[in-house]
């Protein structure tokens, strides 16, 4: 037995790493993310019913560790040298004149020409093949230990394809692809929280996360070009062909290098990749020059901290001057206002920008945007349009006041809020607004809240945009004929969807508290809401006073669930779904008499004969409070199998510990 499920572990490890492989460094996947997903999973599966069998190189051993205090120091055994920087045609003109000086060459060099990532500089070391530790440039001659964190960097290989060095360190950069930073700071803006001023600073906070987990979350990439320490291998005489080389063990490298002639064949490299940075996926803010042959490279040597064989030719910064047209408001999928100035068009750093996002309203008022004002945009080492500052001599209605926020949704008409503190103002249409509707049932639908089997995004985004469900009360009139003709939906999967409806019928009112997707109102207090009230009805009649009174409920909280149960829209779509058959029983109203009443417990590992929601559901419902990390405030620990860290610290502290079969007995005495 064991030695088959060795081998199904060898052979998902190997396909997955393939597809790693064709989809980071030759850019040419071969399945469709859902059918990568499902291989994951199933390693994960195996790998979880066989820890014995997990190994470090895993694809699934990305994430691993707790959250550290410090990054450790490392000091480089070959420093990471800065390189000489050139801005104008002259730059490059004198370096390529030094450099076949030196070398007493009449004839043009082949230079090796790449873009210059603006992401955070890395070294990596493999050890016979296998990735060892990762460090920052620093300050070149030592730098930070971010090896945990650069694991969880999915084109980063753990091991190297074919025969390895026994020792190889490689020098690249991480960087954030734009379309990436783009998602993140939408994700941030509409979470309340700040955004990230450019691809770079968010490389680089990103890398430099305590918590790799956190890392892991954001979409950070890395390409490859030179080496550092190097046992049991002679590199190629030249930087093409180590490139070539790096891409063969599985090392993305950047695709757009290539290898050009003399100082002519440099400005116009420099000179197209100006004119394609704009279409570029990723930032750059100018190109490097290298001397391609390696033995040249060694002849000419350094000065000082720079090698004399390489040069970073800068792109300028370019600003451009037009009018404001006018500043509206965008609704994101979460309800997030933000506001975006209209702009006269103006050709910029190789585009034509026509609208520049300002992120919230505090930006806006720190910045003093208005209609009609004359402002400057940059677009230089930032992809991104950004509005630099407003040119206030010019402003033609000065007695016109700042901008103010919508008191209504431009989308859906419905309340807009600005919690006092907060940077982001929200509409309050949730479901009834089309800006927000997609999440709004995507959410409705997943694992803690209805949980829909088989309902993912894709569904989702085909449902809502085909004009099929608009409310989360129309999935429950979906057909199964409807269903099969989505994208990608045979009659058995819409067959199978059907029924996933349909049992998401029978739920409990702490999850449909949740699905319903109020501001802040997470599973807890979902449970908290639901053991207060007893029943929905009761919870709907009640004043925002009222609703402070239930505990660890602040008023917010209570503002943000009076004003959803006060919208006319939102009491329709809850109509309807109990017009559809969802039912839930009641709650029993808690008294402060409860028999886990005050006490914490932290469920860690798997539950063979329930899951960790049903546990969870079980316990609140006696009133016990569920935590997610173990303290001293912690009454049990609930462990199943594969319990991790949380057991280790539980006996630190000398909490009690229940077994599955104890906390079975445990909910069964006090159901009575």
């Amino acid at each position: 037995m064991t030695t088959g499920v060795r081998a199904r572990l060898d052979a998902l490890r190997a396909e997955i790493a393939r597809h790693d492989y064709r989809y980071y460094v030759l850019d040419d996947p071969e399945i469709p993310d859902a059918e990568y997903d499902k291989l994951m999973a199933e390693l994960k599966r195996l790998e979880a019913a066989h820890p014995a069998l997990v190994t470090p190189d895993s694809p699934s051993q990305r994430v691993a560790g707790a959250p550290s205090g410090e990054f450790g120091e490392v000091v480089h055994e070959v420093p990471m040298l800065s390189l000489e920087n050139g801005f104008a045609k002259e730059d490059v003109m004198a370096f390529d004149r030094r450099a076949r000086e030196r070398l007493g060459t009449q004839g043009p060099l082949d230079y090796f020409a790449e873009p210059k990532l603006d992401g955070l500089a890395v070294t990596l070391i493999f050890h016979d093949g296998v990735f060892e530790r990762a460090a920052t440039r620093g300050d070149g001659f030592k730098g930070e230990d971010v090896t945990a964190n650069v694991r969880t960097i999915r084109a980063c290989p753990l091991r190297l394809r074919g025969k390895a060095p026994r020792v190889l360190e490689v020098r690249g950069e991480v960087f954030m692809p734009i379309a990436g930073f783009e998602r993140l700071n939408r994700e941030a803006q509409d979470r309340g929280e700040k955004t990230f001023v450019n691809p770079r600073n968010a490389a680089a906070g990103s890398l430099r996360q305590l918590d790799p987990r956190i890392t892991a979350a954001r979409p950070l990439r890395v390409y490859f070009y030179g080496l550092g320490v190097v046992f049991g291998w002679q590199p190629p005489e030249t930087q093409s062909g180590l490139i070539e080389a790096l891409q063969a063990w599985g090392l993305p490298v950047c695709p757009h290098s290539e290898r050009v002639r003399g100082a002519e064949g440099c400005l116009e490299y420099y000179r197209a990749m100006g004119r394609r940075r704009a279409s570029l996926p990723y930032q750059i803010d100018g190109v490097v020059f290298k001397v391609d042959r390696r033995a040249d490279q060694e002849r000419l040597g350094f000065v000082s901290r720079a090698p004399r064989w390489a040069l970073a030719q800068k792109f300028a910064a370019e600003e451009a001057v037009t009018r404001v047209r006018a500043i509206e408001f965008q609704v994101g999928r979460t309800g997030a206002l933000t506001p975006v100035a209209r702009l006269e068009p103006v050709f910029v750093g190789g585009v034509t920008v026509s609208n520049v996002t300002l992120h919230n309203l505090d930006e806006v008022w720190r910045k003093d945007v208005r209609e009609g004002d004359t402002v400057v945009v940059r677009r230089a080492g930032d992809v991104i349009p950004e509005l630099v500052r407003v040119i206030v001599e010019r402003r033609p209605h000065p007695e016109h006041g700042p901008v103010a926020l919508p008191r209504t949704c431009p989308v859906c008409r419905s309340a807009v809020i600005k919690p006092e503190g907060e940077a982001v103002a929200r509409c309050t249409g949730a479901f009834s607004c089309p800006a927000q509707r997609q999440e709004s049932i995507r959410h409705f639908a997943s694992r803690r809240a209805m949980d829909i089997e088989g309902l993912g995004e894709k569904l989702v985004e085909q449902l809502v945009e085909g004009g099929i469900v608009s409310s989360p009360a129309d999935l429950y009139t979906l057909t199964a004929g409807q269903l099969a003709g989505l994208e990608r939906m045979g009659e058995k999967s819409a067959a199978n969807l059907k029924q996933a409806i349909e049992r998401s019928k029978r739920t409990t009112l702490p999850r449909l508290l949740y699905a319903l997707g109020i501001r802040e109102v997470g599973e807890a207090t979902a449970g908290a809401l639901a053991r207060h009230f007893g029943d929905l009805h009761s919870l709907m009649s009640a004043s925002e006073d009222e609703i402070q009174r239930v505990p660890d409920v602040g008023p917010v909280v209570a503002a943000h669930v009076a004003a959803f149960f006060a919208s006319c829209e939102h009491r329709k779509v809850i109509q309807r779904l109990q017009e559809a058959g969802l039912a839930w029983p009641p709650v029993k109203k808690s008294s402060g008499d409860l028999p886990l009443s005050g006490q914490t417990f932290v469920l860690t590992g798997t539950l063979e004969g329930l899951s960790r929601e049903q546990a969870s559901e079980a316990l609140t419902a006696l009133g016990a409070k569920i935590a997610g990390s173990v303290s001293k405030k912690t009454r049990y620990v609930v462990a199943g199998a594969d319990p991790g860290s949380k057991l280790e610290k539980a006996r630190e502290l000398g909490i009690e510990v229940l077994e599955e079969d104890a906390l079975k007995r445990l909910l069964a005495r006090h159901r009575r």
